[in-house]
């Protein structure tokens, strides 16, 4: 890969804590094992650092087994996080999610795939193998790829009595085709477009004021308490400007997110306490007012919460509603409008243990707040 010229305020200094290797952190003691019976989201994890290269290849293997290409009904679809990229210029709408691969169709009610339209050899994010809440954004001539991965062969932290941090962050990769190859354009391979030593997750894009930002998670399984941050990219989105980033707002101050404790729901098979940000998407009603949706667990277990910025621009302040918009086990939804103009509403759901399968919503943006109406089939 060529080497692209550095932005000001990257020094040589700071380029070579970039490429260079990190202090190794040692694993330590986790939370208390979930209780027998108890709600558990993400499997189970043992104290000692998860076998990232191993599991990665298990993941692919395993996808090869079962990603032949087909075509099937909207309903026999199942995944976390679906996200419905509408593309103007071939009239075909794409869907991805956790996992990584795309679905396409014409008319949403049959969808062709799992495609595998990202190139990640050499990067670190091929050891972690499994892109999670991907997602497909169209800015100006070219489609980004926006996509989390975790390797837990490299610990960025050990909280005590809580959690090994893996080093989880939202890459970017680009493409000329919304189809791909989608591959990395990042100043240098392997960019961390969030601060290394966080746990980052979810990455989205917006554009404000000729200018593109992320939108991400800053895990609660780091800071007990989730924020919700935002950081600048650079015009080109091959690096990020900001000097930090800038935090949005906390999951406990949304009235509808619980404590996961004493909602009685275990992560990876711990006990950690803690307030959940997931799965933002940024939107503006008809009346231009400015609203993000995300969401956390609550009454209900996972459930889609929404805001709004009181000075219609990124920087807010931003303020909850006190009522999720979907509830249920339902959540990481996110708006899309259709080539015939009806603006809907994609979302995982689960019954009870059962795998996540995503819906379809109507959703009215006439007013200044986003209004939730019936279930839609396609």
């Amino acid at each position: 890969m060529k080497m692209k010229s550095l932005p000001c305020f990257l020094t040589a200094a700071a380029l070579l804590l970039c490429t260079a290797g990190f202090a190794q952190i040692l694993p330590g003691e986790q939370a208390p094992p979930a209780t027998p019976g108890q709600h558990n989201f993400g499997g189970f994890q043992s104290a000692a650092p998860r076998d990232t290269a191993g599991m990665a290849a298990m993941m692919r293997a395993r996808m090869a087994a079962m990603n032949q290409i087909r075509t099937v009904p909207f309903e026999e679809l199942a995944m976390s996080d679906p996200y419905i990229l509408a593309d103007e210029a071939t009239k075909t709408y794409y869907l991805t999610s956790s996992g990584g691969r795309m679905y396409k169709s014409t008319d949403l009610k049959t969808w062709t795939g799992p495609y595998n339209i990202i190139d990640i050899k050499g990067l670190w994010l091929e050891r972690a193998g499994f892109a999670a809440a991907a997602e497909i954004h169209k800015i100006g001539d070219y489609y980004y790829y926006a996509g989390t991965w975790s390797d837990h062969s490299d610990l960025i932290q050990q909280v005590p009595r809580r959690y090994n941090v893996p080093h989880n962050q939202t890459y970017l990769l680009r493409s000329e085709s919304p189809e791909g190859p989608y591959t990395s354009f990042a100043i240098t391979p392997g960019y961390d477009y969030q601060p290394r030593e966080w746990d980052c997750i979810d990455g989205t894009l917006y554009e404000e004021d000729g200018k593109i930002y992320m939108v991400f998670v800053h895990e609660w399984t780091q800071l007990i308490d989730g924020t919700m941050d935002y950081i600048e990219l650079a015009p080109d989105l091959s690096y990020t400007v900001s000097p930090r980033p800038v935090t949005m707002f906390r999951a406990s101050e949304s009235p509808c997110c619980g404590e996961m404790n004493g909602l009685g729901e275990a992560t990876f098979g711990l006990k950690m306490p803690g307030w959940v940000t997931d799965g933002p998407q940024m939107f503006r009603t008809q009346t231009g007012r400015l609203g993000m949706l995300w969401s956390t667990w609550g009454e209900g277990r996972y459930l889609q919460a929404v805001c709004y910025s009181e000075s219609g621009k990124i920087a807010g302040p931003w303020v909850q509603e006190p009522e999720p918009f979907l509830g249920n086990n339902s959540g990481h939804g996110m708006l899309f409008r259709t080539f015939g103009g009806k603006l809907l509403y994609v979302v995982h759901h689960a019954e009870g243990d059962g795998p996540r399968k995503p819906q379809f919503w109507e959703v009215d943006d006439s007013g200044d707040k986003l209004v939730l109406l019936k279930r839609w089939n396609p």
